[in-house]
């Protein structure tokens, strides 16, 4: 449902109307846009146990009335109708110890003819607002498309999970087998609260809105606290609409790599290859994803970038994507332009599925030479491959100490540059956390 912007929220923040509007795709709006595409529209999975008898959830209802000034029994009404899903907590999960990693395995499930073919239709038809959101953001188009085709196919799958179910089952049930259960249960606690908070001043139905297993919601995917500072009124309509409305979506996905720092013109990556006499590759992959060298230091311990690499002005990474037990990994250098890409899901295999699409769909118009996959580097080790694992924050990876004999100076860790989160209402009380990006699990490699 497209929620209007109502003379009391102007008069508040005027400035700000927009962004103060959280778009949840309901059943009607979803099912609008699954008639327009010539298929039916998704059936919501069905919960089971209901949250109204458990005391956990009404203390948590009882509480978010009072910090955000809400209607207690409406608070508690909703959250009491929503129903526990059995398989979501399962699919927060981590992979087995000794799954392996695959980044072309990956990449096949998202770079494919229908994709393509569904990418270059979303362009065509958005030619216009692309462009626009290029110029307002910094933001190229291959990006944005990048992005809604990965999420959702430009729409054709936004999920059928109730939001309410899936949010009060991570809420509540967060499953403690994973490593980090009570960080990701309080940030699921969290987007509950910026859920209800907002659906408390709309003319929504929280119980019919659909989403992911997670809580997503849109073409974007975009988690309930990322809507309400994010998402943008891109065709000044007068209203937020992620479901129906590519131009905000559009916008809305060019707003959040903003905010988190993308560079207009700066490549996202560079290929690179290996000068093995010099190779110090323990230290090259010790910060992980978060650029930490310059283009100097990066070819003094044995990673030449090529191209424009070499005169790179910023920080690089070097990302290593593993291909599976039979073959060498894939590696590339990543900017901080790849960093933000990976604030939208914290996987550096999901950050090149999105890179790769976009290019993909902007060759196929024509725009740009085909591409080809990455060609994996010569092996280096015969070591089991670990597990995928939820990415670390980047204050929380240890200062690089390079190795005598390379002589390389200490990196200093790229940090997102500060945000100045919108607040979704008017209350004076805020959550106590705020998170910095939408925090999503990696999505799980195939075997």
């Amino acid at each position: 449902m497209r929620l209007l912007l109502s003379t009391s929220l102007a008069a508040l923040q005027p400035a700000r109307t927009a962004a103060l509007l959280l778009l949840a795709a309901c059943c009607a709006g979803q099912a609008a846009t699954a008639a327009a595409q010539g298929r039916p529209a998704a059936k919501p999975v069905a919960g089971s146990t209901s949250y109204a008898t458990r005391a956990d959830a009404m203390q948590f209802a009882d509480e978010v009335a009072a910090r955000r000034g809400l209607d207690r029994n409406w608070v508690r009404a909703t959250i009491g109708a929503a129903r526990f899903l059995p398989n979501v907590p399962r699919l927060m999960l981590p992979g087995p110890t000794g799954t392996v990693k695959n980044w072309q395995a990956y990449r096949g499930r998202f770079i494919d003819a229908t994709r393509i073919a569904a990418g270059v239709r979303f362009w065509r038809a958005n030619a216009d607002t692309l462009a626009r959101a290029e110029a307002t953001y910094g933001v190229p188009p291959e990006i944005v498309v990048g992005i809604v085709g990965v999420e959702t196919i430009y729409g054709r799958n936004m999920g059928n999970f109730r939001v309410i179910d899936a949010l009060a089952t991570l809420a509540f049930d967060f499953p403690q087998a994973h490593p980090r259960a009570a960080d990701r249960q309080a940030f699921f606690r969290s987007e509950l609260e910026s859920f209800l908070s907002t659906e408390s001043r709309t003319a929504d139905d929280p119980l019919v809105l659909l989403g992911s297993y997670a809580g997503a919601m849109g073409m974007p995917q975009f988690m309930p606290s990322s809507i309400a500072r994010y998402a943008v009124d891109f065709d000044g309509d007068g209203r937020i609409d992620l479901v129906n409305n590519p131009a905000d979506v559009i916008g809305s996905v060019a707003s959040y790599f903003k905010a988190f720092g993308w560079k207009a013109g700066m490549p996202a990556t560079y290929p690179v290859h290996f000068d093995e006499a010099r190779l110090r590759k323990d230290v090259l992959l010790a910060p992980d994803i978060v650029p930490s060298f310059s283009a100097d230091s990066f070819v003094a311990a044995g990673a030449v970038p090529e191209g424009d690499g070499l005169r790179h002005k910023g920080l690089l990474a070097l990302i290593e994507l593993q291909n599976g037990l039979d073959a060498p990994p894939t590696y590339v250098a990543g900017t901080r332009n790849f960093y933000v890409v990976t604030r939208y899901n914290w996987s550096s295999y999901y950050a090149m599925s999105v890179l790769d699409l976009g290019q993909e769909v902007k060759a196929a118009m024509g725009l740009v030479p085909a591409t080809s996959p990455v060609l994996p580097q010569p092996a280096q080790s015969s070591q089991p491959l670990e597990p995928l694992q939820s990415p670390q924050s980047p204050q929380s990876l240890p200062p690089l100490q390079p190795a005598a004999p390379v002589q390389l100076p200490s990196p200093q860790p790229l940090q997102p540059q500060p945000l100045q989160p919108l607040q979704p209402e008017p209350s004076p009380h805020q959550p106590t956390q705020q998170q910095p990006s939408q925090q999503r699990e990696p999505m799980p490699l195939p075997e």
